[in-house]
This record gives C-alpha cells, structure tokens and sequence, in this order.
C-alpha cells in the first residue's frame, strides 16, 4: 500500500473562476479550474486532510477518499477552515470524534466560530476533539503513527502553521519564514509553498519569493501552490525548471 500525497486544491482564496466567471490570465484548461487550498495525506492506513477548504465535499468525492482520521490546520481564514461541518459523515461513519490538530490561536478561533462542531449544541453530540500543537506532534490508528513536525511563519498580520513529515513540507499561506523554521526545511525531498501572484502582495509569497526559497533551501522538488488568476499553468509549466512543478487539483506524488 503506496503512501500519496495530494493537492486537493491549489486555487487562492476565490478559486479560478471566481463566482463572476472571471478566470484573469488563464488559459481554458482543466489544470487552471483551481479549487480553493486543500491537501490529503494517506500514511499507512491513516487518513489525514490538511484544511477544510469550501470546496472539501467535491475535492473528497473528485479524489475518491472516503474516510478520515484526523484533521490538521494550517491557520483559520475562512478559505482553509469553512467547509468544517462537511465532516459530519466521518464521525456518523466512524462513531468516534475526529481529533483536529492546530495551533493554539486556530483552536480558539474554529472552537468559537464553530462551537457545534467542538461542543454538545441543542442535542447534538460534538463531531471533533481540538489539540493545540507545538513543535512536534503524533497522529496515531492502532499501531500506526505518523510523526509530523509543525513550525510558525508569517502570513501577513498573522501567524500561521507550516508541517514537516517524511520530508514533505506543505506551506500554503505565507510569506515570511522566520530563519528558526527555515532550519526544518532543507533536505526536503518535497516542498508544496505558496506561490500567489507575479506582483508582490502583503500575506503571501510572490513568484519571485518562492523561486528564491528555492534556490535557498534547495528540495529535490518543488510544487507552486495558492495561485492566482494571473499564473497560468501552461505559462508556469513552460519557464520552470524540472524540479519545479505549479500545482493543479489533483496532483499527487508516492513517497
């Protein structure tokens, strides 16, 4: 049983086409129809998903997963967090809540906004248990664990979380890492970073910014992720070198 790594999707915060249609540089291809920041994990047996994007009910039913372990969150912007109460079917599924993994800021943000899912509400029974995270945590099921190392980095006004595992390292909203976890990060064989846009912006990493993390930290390869409408797939795909990838739904990796 091969583990996989996927990008359940790699859009910015409206997706390419945004609610109006409006799809900017982008060529008419499936690879730049972007659902919003997502990915999945499946280690051993275990499940895990990283954000619960708006679009996670179609991202699970596209990708063929069909159940759940534990949820980990990379910060609680409404473009990561909002398709929360999607998971109810896990814990029917499961008769067992769903362990959630963040940072201690997130927890209280997610346990206030969606108390429901946190808390017994109007009958219902809570679906999730929160964990706050610190440096290096464990998600377990049965004798299988997969060990993860979790680090802050900047995204614009706030601090959000960037994961470590197998060297594999996801950062989806970023753009600054502060030099104690730009340590974590060389010998990567696989870094997912965000990649927003060609112009500078004041939360995430531009082209230029990513390209040179890259070349600093050096991993065997790289995938863009968090695009925009202004970086076409094709146009990425064409000036990159080999070892860097721009991301698309669905794309997966074996490690």
């Amino acid at each position: 049983m091969k583990n996989k790594f996927t990008i359940l999707g790699c859009g910015s915060s409206l997706g390419s086409p945004w609610i109006t249609n409006y799809s900017g540089n982008l060529k008419k291809h499936s690879k730049n129809i972007r659902t919003r920041c997502c990915a999945h994990i499946k280690y051993q047996n275990l499940s895990i998903l990283i954000d619960t994007s708006p679009d996670i009910k179609s991202q699970f039913l596209k990708n063929k997963i069909n159940n759940l372990d534990a949820i980990i969150y990379t910060h609680e912007h409404a473009d990561q967090t909002s398709g929360i109460f999607e998971m109810r079917p896990f814990f029917w599924k499961n008769k067992k809540v769903i362990p959630v993994y963040a940072s201690k800021r997130t927890i209280k943000a997610l346990t206030s906004t969606h108390k429901f899912c946190f808390f017994p509400k109007h009958g219902y029974k809570p679906i999730m248990k929160a964990h706050v995270i610190n440096n290096k945590f464990n998600i377990r099921k049965g004798k299988k664990k997969l060990l993860i190392n979790s680090f802050e980095v900047q995204h614009g006004l706030i601090k959000a979380t960037g994961f470590v595992f197998k060297k594999i390292a996801y950062i989806s909203d970023c753009n600054k890492i502060p030099n104690k976890s730009l340590k974590k990060l060389f010998n990567l064989e696989y870094l997912i970073i965000d990649c927003l846009k060609i112009n500078k912006h004041p939360s995430h990493f531009n082209y230029e910014e990513a390209i040179d993390l890259v070349k600093k930290i050096k991993p065997k390869k790289t995938i863009l992720t968090n695009l925009h409408t202004d970086l076409d797939y094709f146009d990425l795909k064409k000036k990159l070198p080999k070892n860097i990838l721009p991301a698309f739904d669905g794309l997966s990796f074996n490690f």
